[in-house]
């Protein structure tokens, strides 16, 4: 059901967008109000992740290290597995972000005969992981010639080099087949892998299935679905959205107003998925935080005041004929009566 449920939600959408924008006056709700409804849903449904999650409270100093951290003078420590400083923290948070630092080293262990337990490197997730996510980025980015006008020049040059190959006639873009192999290498993990396959869930499939079906689309509406469609009424469509002045002039095609609504679909869904690791990644403290326990003392912004901090010392006064009783090791004997 993991693998068969999503496939066929994903089928479902394509059907409901295919049949509903053939229907006279539905074209309306499927270029226009759709797409702002889920754009309301991204917006505020982002947010709301980020400022719940930026109120949690962090009652430890928790970074992830796996390398040396600061101590003596003259042991040398690793600046980015066991940051100490705000700029080593930024610095481990821009590779982990832009360069996938963490998939970089991933690592394969293996079982034998023996027993035998090997590890080595893996580097395959890392480098599909670059290619569909950078293929994602370039594509929105390129995407917004459709949303601007004029088009700005940085636009204009991303998309020179995506299609600097010149394949074919109108061109093939690069990011086009890099992130179809991207989803496919992805994909195909989960259903190979063992390990992975067995802890995946209906939702890790579904949003592979939905980008799948929103680069297929729009490929098919590139190179091979030409007919019906209007780039220049899907121009002033698009301008229209942003400019909060839609109009839909002529027949613009069913397979636009099935892209379209995926992507949609995966506006509205992405604040309510995993997919929010995205803004996530940025406010989780074992990344977020620097590795100096030993040397400054974390308390809790969110302590209660009237809670005074109890120490180990104060426990054991409090309960130290209590700990001798069940046999616990105390620091301090029971005073004697003499004492008393």
């Amino acid at each position: 059901m993991k693998y068969t449920f999503p496939l066929a939600a994903v089928i479902a959408l394509v059907l409901i967008a295919w049949i509903g924008s053939q229907i006279p006056g539905m074209q309306y709700l499927f270029g226009v109000a759709i797409p702002y409804l889920a754009m309301a849903l991204f917006v505020g449904g982002f947010c709301y992740r980020v400022i719940h999650w930026a109120k949690s409270p962090v009652p430890f100093r928790i970074p992830t290290t796996c390398g040396q951290g600061y101590s003596l003078p003259w042991i040398k420590r690793d600046k980015l597995e066991a940051p100490l400083k705000t700029s080593e923290v930024v610095a481990r948070m821009f590779l982990e972000i832009f360069l996938f630092r963490s998939l970089w080293r991933n690592t394969k262990s293996e079982a034998f005969a023996g027993p035998k337990l090997t590890y080595e490197s893996s580097k395959w997730l890392w480098l599909f992981g670059i290619l569909f996510h950078y293929s994602f980025l370039v594509i929105v980015l390129r995407h917004m010639r459709m949303f601007l006008e004029p088009v700005p020049f940085l636009v204009s040059a991303l998309e020179y080099g995506d299609g600097i190959l010149q394949i074919g006639a109108p061109t093939m873009y690069l990011t086009d087949a890099t992130i179809i192999l991207g989803l496919l290498l992805l994909f195909g993990r989960r259903l190979f892998n063992r390990q992975v396959r067995y802890i995946s869930l209906a939702n890790d499939y579904f949003p592979l299935y939905l980008i799948f079906s929103i680069a297929l689309t729009g490929i098919l509406m590139r190179f091979f679905i030409r007919d019906g469609i209007d780039i220049t009424a899907i121009k002033t469509l698009a301008v229209g959205l942003v400019t909060f002045q839609p109009s839909i002039s002529g027949d613009i095609g069913s397979i636009f107003y099935i892209h379209l609504f995926l992507v949609s679909c995966l506006l509205a869904y992405f604040p309510f998925s995993k997919l929010m690791h995205m803004g996530g990644v940025f406010l989780s403290p074992t990344r977020n935080m620097a590795n100096n326990n030993r040397m400054k003392r974390h308390i809790n912004p969110w302590n209660d005041p009237k809670i005074k901090p109890h120490s180990y010392a104060g426990y054991e006064d409090e309960f130290r004929a209590d700990m001798i009783e069940q046999g616990i090791p105390v620091e301090k004997e029971l005073p004697t009566k003499a004492d008393d």
